[in-house]
């Protein structure tokens, strides 16, 4: 595998750059693109960063995500196409196509169910592919100040939940002391991250938490987010962020799914783990994957199917 120092050296070699993150995105991929894009751009390269799903409201508190495009926007050719925070191809979205439509393919990420569908596969089990970046941009030689610490942070942040995922390590750590002495504004992304949410929101959590359901023993517990939920809260999909914590923390709790209705008998799944249950391998069994602990999918049918069809995989590995 190509180590990190030579993925870095590879990039310098071109002088435009587009920046893929993950559809439905989180803070880990919006950070990690716009970190680097600022980056390269400080390397004197032309860069943009594109994303196939409309960027959460959540995320306003950064102005320059504004500048994030639609694949549709890209009208021109980059010398290199980067991938950040992408795990499988079915990640992209819609903006997959335009991915491939280069012969110079990076991707970088920290997910180990990575199918390395790059030219060039930079893949490091971390906490947040944030962390990969700081690392990546010191190898390009460009200083980590303000506005790129501040990006940096906010991947860290929202992929440990606040540090209080057991995915921190004393690197995530030392990295965020680092990223805080250059700047970052820790406390305030935090609060905007966590703690700012419109009424819609509230109720929405409200609404779906007190349907929470409980199978195999009370070692499962399930979320579920339908059409109507969004219809009867004024909610949109993005809002739902951090709910699958609460059905986690729950004491007995093994394994925590949310099923979201994205579409006509279509719904993303998320799985969460205490530990005992590699939902990675779960995740798989639907054509998705992640983490250990933490891992998605899609799956298409009537919902009780779908739901029956988690039970059943759940069972299978606890």
């Amino acid at each position: 595998m190509i180590t990190l120092k030579e993925t870095a050296q590879e990039l310098k070699k071109y002088d435009s750059v587009l920046i893929f993150s993950h559809a439905r995105p989180d803070g880990d991929t919006l950070g990690s693109a716009m970190a680097l894009k600022t980056a390269l751009v400080a390397l004197g390269k032309e860069a943009d960063v594109v994303c196939a799903s409309e960027i959460p409201d959540k995320y306003d508190v950064f102005p320059a995500f504004k500048t994030i495009k639609k694949p549709c926007d890209i009208q021109k050719k980059y010398e290199a196409h980067i991938s950040v925070d992408v795990s499988v191809e079915s990640m992209f979205g819609d903006s997959y196509g335009l991915y491939v439509k280069n012969a110079n393919l990076f991707n970088i990420d920290h997910h180990i169910s990575n199918s390395r569908y790059a030219k060039y596969n930079f893949v490091r089990d971390d906490a947040a592919c944030c962390e990969i970046i700081y690392d990546f941009i010191r190898l390009l030689g460009v200083e980590i100040v303000g506005e790129i610490a501040d990006y940096l942070i906010l991947g860290i942040i929202t992929d440990t939940g606040g540090f209080a995922h057991s995915n921190v390590t004393e690197q995530t750590l030392e990295i965020a002391s680092k990223l805080v002495a250059a700047g970052a504004r820790l406390h305030d992304i935090t609060y905007y991250m966590f703690k700012d949410q419109s009424k819609e929101r509230a109720e929405l959590y409200g609404r779906v938490i007190s349907k929470t359901r409980f199978f195999l023993d009370d070692k499962l517990a399930i979320i579920s987010i339908l059409d109507d939920d969004f219809i009867q809260t004024g909610a949109k999909q993005d809002m739902t962020e951090g709910f699958i914590d609460f059905p986690l923390s729950i004491r007995g709790v093994e394994v925590a799914v949310s099923i979201m209705q994205s579409k006509k008998d279509a719904y993303k799944i998320s799985f969460r783990s205490k530990g005992k249950v590699n939902v990675n391998e779960v995740a798989s069994v639907f054509g998705g994957g992640g983490h250990v602990l933490a891992s998605g999918c899609m799956i298409c049918g009537f919902y009780e199917d779908v739901k029956d069809k988690i039970i059943k995989a759940v069972s299978d590995v606890l």
